[in-house]
């Protein structure tokens, strides 16, 4: 019996078809047409988010104009290039959510938000959301890595990182473009163990403790997970480096640590994924990204993607709108750099 036959399988195809319908024609698209595309696939109140500068933009002209019209303009002949694919039901709501993992790969042309072109391949890592409604998208939550772009630009703005920042590959497994759906059971398992996972951090942060045991990562992680985090603190390897080059870190020198929610949480297959506005708040207590302390609680946009391999997680690919966390405490990295490297050309306010 196929997938697509199985009653044990939930339909998320009318969404799938729907959103590589839109990407195909987001590929296909100028500066100058792209919002005749946007319009074509979303509902008249839609509702698009973004990392910082961009934030939220509501309707189609505000979010052409805004990101896609000069990010088109700056990256050209831009591929969509995707490692994981998948839908699901929102834990939250039930509305049917699309989300897609990789990279904006194409010719960095153009100044783009003050960064300078390089005329060379760029690899702009992505996470997109989009909620399917009536079959038009209602909301999309796009996160790139802009200090992901800064480094290859040759313009990083902060200390070395305490991971390692490069082209992060894809599952170790090559199965993470689910066009076909997968049976509800699997996605079920791994949704479970993504929950568990997160009430442990939770009750660690209710706890106000600034550290963890390894056996609590233990109880959800594999031993030789894989964690792919933002520029600015990069990847790292099985769970006692995971723990030196970025837990550790983050929790002893974050404080006031609060879980904020969930705009949308959901697995498919092995997959699962969700992002928040914001997910967590914290203050920076001095050290993290090797930079001080202050008195700010500064909120923090976060994606994760996860894959499950038996009652484990194995791997997480992490982007965190860090430009935003740090605007918020008076560090504006894209202002500043911007302000350096091309003095005489007007960008940010």
């Amino acid at each position: 019996m196929s997938q697509q036959n199985d009653p044990q399988t939930a339909s998320f195809q009318a969404a799938k078809t729907l959103i590589r319908q839109y990407f195909e024609a987001l590929e296909q698209a100028t500066p100058s047409t792209v919002s005749a595309v946007l319009a074509e696939y979303t509902a008249p109140d839609y509702l698009w988010r973004g990392v910082y500068p961009f934030r939220e933009q509501q309707g189609v002209a505000a979010a052409s104009t805004s990101f896609w019209q000069p990010f088109m303009h700056a990256i050209r002949h831009m591929q969509r290039r995707q490692d994981i694919f998948i839908a699901g039901a929102n834990l939250y709501g039930g509305e049917t959510w699309v989300m897609s993992m990789g990279n904006f790969m194409g010719l960095f042309d153009h100044d783009f938000l003050g960064i300078p072109p390089t005329r060379k391949i760029v690899n702009v890592r992505y996470a997109e959301f989009n909620c399917v409604q009536d079959g038009k998208i209602s909301q999309t939550g796009l996160f790139i890595d802009l200090i992901g772009l800064m480094a290859q630009a040759g313009v990083y703005p902060l200390p070395p990182s305490t991971g390692v920042y490069f082209n992060y590959p894809g599952p170790r497994t090559h199965d993470g473009l689910l066009y076909h759906d997968a049976p509800t059971a699997e996605a079920a398992a791994t949704l479970d163990l993504v929950n568990r996972m997160v009430d442990d951090l939770g009750q660690l942060n209710e706890s106000g403790s600034m550290t963890c045991p390894p056996e609590i990562l233990e109880k959800t992680w594999a031993k030789d997970m894989l964690w792919y985090g933002p520029a600015g603190i990069g990847a790292t390897y099985t769970i006692p480096r995971y723990q030196e080059q970025h837990q550790l870190p983050f929790r002893a020198q974050l404080g006031d640590k609060k879980f904020e929610g969930h705009v949308c949480r959901f697995a498919e297959g092995n997959f699962a994924c969700f992002f928040g506005w914001p997910n967590l708040s914290n203050t920076p207590l001095g050290g993290w990204l090797g930079l001080p302390g202050g008195q700010v609680k500064a909120s923090m946009q976060v994606v994760d993607v996860y894959r499950r391999e038996g009652n484990k997680l194995a791997e997480n690919w992490v982007l965190i709108d860090l430009p935003w966390w740090l605007k918020q405490q008076g560090l504006d990295v894209l202002t500043r750099t911007a302000n350096i490297m091309n003095p005489t050309t007007p960008h940010l306010a």
